[in-house]
């Protein structure tokens, strides 16, 4: 018996190596799962107070995605005076101007990107835009896109 568990051990791998090999191809094929490669699918994330990344530059014609990956509810707003002379307003909701967003967020939520949405705007005009989520701007939830030609 001794001779049979000697030749056994010498040609047949260890329980542990063969586990630990398993273990970590198992780790390596579900990397991608945990959600940190979603990321490819919007270019400004939303946290409790702050889009990640606060800058972001993109050419003229792109169009950002903003996805909110937190559980609070938020808002994409330009400021009317910190966007190019000739570019279009944005916002979620699609309204006009930042007091129609402001007001229509304060009476009825307007313009809000729930947990897990996205929303997206195309930038035609190269220059910088400033834009804020309403209910957290006094936290300091605000951010710029650059658009270059």
């Amino acid at each position: 018996m001794s001779d049979r568990r000697a030749t056994e051990g010498a040609f047949a791998p260890s329980r542990r190596r063969f586990l630990a090999g398993v273990g970590g191809a198992a780790a390596t094929g579900l990397a991608g799962c945990s959600g940190a490669g979603a990321a490819d699918d919007y270019d400004v994330g939303m946290t409790a107070v702050a889009f990640d990344p606060v800058e972001i530059t993109v050419s003229t014609g792109e169009t950002v995605v903003w996805r909110n990956t937190s559980s609070r509810g938020h808002t994409v707003t330009a400021y009317d005076s910190g966007i190019p002379d000739d570019a279009e307003f944005f916002a979620s909701g699609d309204y006009g101007t930042t007091e129609e967003a402001r007001e229509a967020f304060t009476s009825e939520f307007g313009g809000v990107i729930d947990s897990g949405e996205n929303w997206s705007h195309t930038f035609e005009v190269a220059g910088e835009y400033e834009y804020f989520c309403i209910p957290h701007e006094q936290a300091g939830m605000v951010g710029t896109v650059v658009v270059e030609e």
